[in-house]
């Protein structure tokens, strides 16, 4: 089964670049993240992209504020809420701003899986991601993952993206075991916190289509 590809948390314009081969391409507008741009400069990273790649804005309990800003300065293709917002305001945000909406639900154990029922006739993707660690950590990109045999025999009624731990390494197993429709990467793909290796990112491309990438060791190991 193949996957979509969804490179998270671009910050430059080589790991822009890199995403080329992607699907989706990920900027993140929440000050905590390491990762966080102001709209204009992920504007300016994201008209390098091809048509095919969509952009995904990447938000944090946004208010309506936030979101009339990024549609004006941004113009993201798709928003992911990644934040604690219920099914009532995931609603509210994607009949008032027009645009599909990707909800993340946050897992630790199988009543975490069980919250993503009430969201699959909202949004119109779903997306399962590892729990934070902590209390005061990022609600991802913390480079861990979660128990996929949670998601064993589960069915959905919307597409859905595994992410959390996933890197060139791994992603290709994560893929074989729970079948998803895409995969989504952040911290699997970086040198740090907010530094994307595009040797990596062509590296999880790769891996993904099946395709043979040389020189996919990290630069970060040269």
């Amino acid at each position: 089964m193949s996957a979509a590809v969804k490179i998270c948390g671009l910050t430059s314009r080589e790991a822009v670049d890199a995403t080329a081969a992607a699907d989706f391409a990920g900027f993140v507008f929440y000050p905590r993240s390491p990762r966080n741009l102001a709209p204009e400069a992920a504007a300016q990273l994201a008209s390098g992209l091809p048509r095919h790649v969509r952009r995904v804005a990447v938000l944090v309990d946004p208010d309506d504020a936030l979101l009339q800003t990024l549609l004006a300065r941004f113009r993201p293709d798709l928003l992911q809420l990644h934040g604690s917002e219920t099914p009532a305001r995931t609603a509210a945000i994607r009949q008032s701003f027009g645009l599909p909406v990707i909800k993340a639900v946050a897992v630790r154990d199988a009543d975490d899986v069980d919250r993503a029922r009430a969201y699959q006739d909202i949004a119109d993707w779903l997306m399962f991601d590892a729990k934070p660690p902590r209390a005061d950590a990022l609600p991802g990109g913390n480079a861990t993952s979660f128990d996929w045999a949670l998601l064993a025999g589960r069915s959905w009624r919307r597409p859905w993206f595994l992410s959390g731990g996933l890197g060139p390494d791994n992603v290709v197993g994560a893929i074989a075991r729970t079948r998803p429709d895409a995969v989504d990467v952040s911290s699997g793909v970086e040198l740090h916190p907010g530094r994307k290796d595009p040797v990596r990112i062509a590296a999880f491309i790769g891996a993904v289509r099946g395709d043979s990438v040389p020189g996919t060791r990290s630069s970060a190991a040269r």
